[in-house]
């Protein structure tokens, strides 16, 4: 039985062939061989091996993993087939494979094309990627990320059985690294159930790696860049991770990886998916993947670890709702902010200016009066549609969660005295649900904990703020700590109309603003843009109208049904919002207190 204790990260220079239908361990092990043969095609050839239970197999693909999409990892897929072998059969028919519907097929009754009634099914297919991770897999000829929950077929009746993954034909010089303890072969990894396999991604290809201890923990680091500073991303990250595993009182690991992608193989930008063990991290430069880092280490506990019910266990086949990802996002995003200027890599200039960033845009942003916090979690599968994230359509759990995670952090910090914090909080929920196998009761669990650790009624912060969609009195929580909010608007261009481009195609008017000038123009939703400003429409023309001067000339044509519509207005006007914070002069002796409390993570 495979059942290791810890992980480990492989490295292998070849890989080498192992049967799948070779004698069983003393139990039995759902196995997947995974090719990378040909990487310049972008395609997977998954093997999968099944010891045989009972009569029909049913099998599934993931319908979303990584990002709250549904993305139906299954339309990747083709020609899926079946054998069974026995311990004596070389060869056997192809077994009666039924799709059930888009992502689940049943295998009836495998052993009945089997001479072996005691055999092991296997599966083959491929499925096709070549997407920049971290929230997608990618196979080409310079390396390969794989996101196992969307390359690998599942048993939903059998997902806690053991599994085992072998990478075979990697080319020349590649090695392979997953925070996975290792299998029975060359680029193998194993693990106890299929949900703990799926959550390490794996990076192969010929990659940099540094290692490096801390508090008890090991970690390790992959780098795929075509250049970078080694010295300053381990220092960076020593301090980031030392800083974090001591606020949380030590790590919930043995072992832990990060796999960094920086430069040209990956879109403009960055982002990182976090892992219970791991987390892979996109970003243009050695500071964007320090920042980004902060935030994803701290997942090891916020999200993985101390996790709401309501994500709890993972449904692979829809939407899971929660109404805590302001939490479990937000004030991540509080903790990442916190990290870096309290380990000294950002100055409290910067943190101010970070949280006034944030202020900024929910300012900025109308849906703020009738979206709330909790909605907005809720509502986070909607996100990879281009109009739901317009500022009349919603706000960021993102943003929104990290303001209240502060002015949580004030409102605690101002009832005690200084005396505790929200660091006291997550330290409680460490204890309360993490390291007792619990999960918390979305909004309401946290609520429970911060009156338990603050000995006040939090009903109506969360009330008004959380759950309600009541303007927030910033200065009235930040004035506890010395501080102040200055609130300008300055005029930018209003459109009066949003844009998406779906599924590559061109772009279309995904919204209209009520009285603003599109619709007194006569533009509808729906319409599909032929051009703008007499160029042909594509995303990034209707993108370039935002740098339109308010009173200046718009001039689309529009496909309407059928019918080609133009449209000509001047763009009007609407306030942007922009935020300070500042020190006051001459605070108190008790708001010095707590925003040295703030900036510094100490109480008295």
């Amino acid at each position: 039985m495979i059942a290791p204790t810890r992980s480990q990260l492989v490295f292998a220079a070849f890989a080498m062939l192992f049967a799948l239908a070779a004698a069983h361990p003393t139990a039995a092990t759902i196995r997947y061989e995974v090719s990378l043969d040909h990487p310049e095609q972008h395609l997977f050839h998954v093997t999968m091996a099944i010891p045989l239970h009972g009569d029909d197999v049913v099998v599934a693909m993931p319908a979303w993993n990584a990002l709250y999409q549904v993305r139906d990892f299954a339309v990747r897929l083709v020609d899926l087939h079946a054998t069974t072998t026995g311990a004596s059969a070389v060869s056997d028919p192809p077994c009666d494979i039924r799709m059930l519907d888009k992502q689940t097929w049943r295998i009836v009754n495998p052993a009945s094309c089997s001479p072996d009634h005691a055999g092991t099914l296997t599966l083959q297919y491929v499925i096709e990627w070549n997407d920049p991770g971290p929230f997608s897999s990618q196979l080409n000829v310079h390396h390969a990320f794989i996101n196992l929950a969307e390359i690998l077929l599942y048993l939903p009746d059998r997902r806690a059985e053991d599994t085992e993954v072998q990478f075979e034909n990697l080319p020349s010089g590649w090695r392979a690294a997953a925070e996975l303890a290792i299998g029975h072969g060359p680029n193998s990894f194993a693990a106890g159930s299929y949900d703990a396999l799926v959550d390490a991604p794996v990076e192969a290809g010929t990659f940099d790696q540094f290692e490096f201890d801390s508090a008890g923990a090991h970690f390790r680091v992959v780098v795929d860049a075509p250049s970078w500073n080694k010295d300053r991303l381990e220092g960076e990250l020593r301090r980031i991770t030392a800083y974090e595993l001591n606020l949380m009182g030590g790590p919930p690991f043995k072992e832990y990886t990060f796999i960094f992608h920086m430069g040209p193989y990956d879109v403009i930008g960055g982002g990182g998916m976090e892992h219970a063990n791991s987390t892979a991290i996109s970003a243009t430069s050695v500071d964007g993947a320090a920042a980004i880092a902060a935030h994803e280490f701290f997942h090891a506990w916020n999200v993985k670890r101390i996790r709401p019910q309501s994500l709890q266990p993972v449904d692979y086949t829809k939407e899971q709702y929660t109404r805590a990802l302001w939490f479990a996002e937000g004030v991540t995003s509080a903790y990442a902010s916190y990290t870096l200027e309290r380990c000294g890599l950002w100055s409290k200039d910067q943190f101010y200016a970070d949280l006034a960033e944030q202020i900024s845009d929910l300012e900025s942003r109308p849906a703020r009066h009738w979206q709330s916090v909790e909605q907005s979690s809720l509502d986070a599968w909607f996100e990879k549609y281009g109009t739901y994230n317009a500022p009349t359509r919603s706000v960021s759990y993102y943003d929104k969660g990290q303001i209240l995670g502060v002015l949580l952090d004030l409102a605690i910090r101002d009832a005690t005295d200084n005396r505790k914090s929200l660091d006291d909080v997550l330290r409680r929920m460490n204890e309360e649900y993490a390291k007792a196998g619990k999960f918390y009761n979305d909004s309401d669990g946290i609520r429970a904990v911060v009156e338990e650790v603050s000995g006040k009624n939090f009903a109506e912060f969360f009330s008004r703020y959380v759950s309600g969609t009541d303007d927030i009195p910033y200065n009235q929580f930040l004035s506890v700590a010395g501080l102040e909010l200055k609130l300008s608007s300055t005029p930018a261009t209003d459109l009066g109309f949003d844009e998406s481009t779906p599924f590559e195609n061109a772009p279309v008017v995904s919204s209209v603003e009520s009285g603003g000038p599109a619709e007194a123009a006569g533009l509808q939703e729906g319409d599909a843009l032929v051009s703008v400003n007499g160029k042909p429409a594509s995303s990034e023309e209707a993108q370039s109208l935002a740098a339109t001067a308010a009173g200046g000339n718009v001039k689309l044509r529009v496909n309407r049904d059928g019918q080609i519509i133009e449209i000509s207005f001047a763009a009007g006007t609407r306030d942007s919002v922009t935020a300070n914070i500042v020190e006051i002069p001459q605070p108190t002796n008790r708001q010095r207190r707590i925003r040295e409390g703030l900036l510094h993570g100490s109480t008295d």
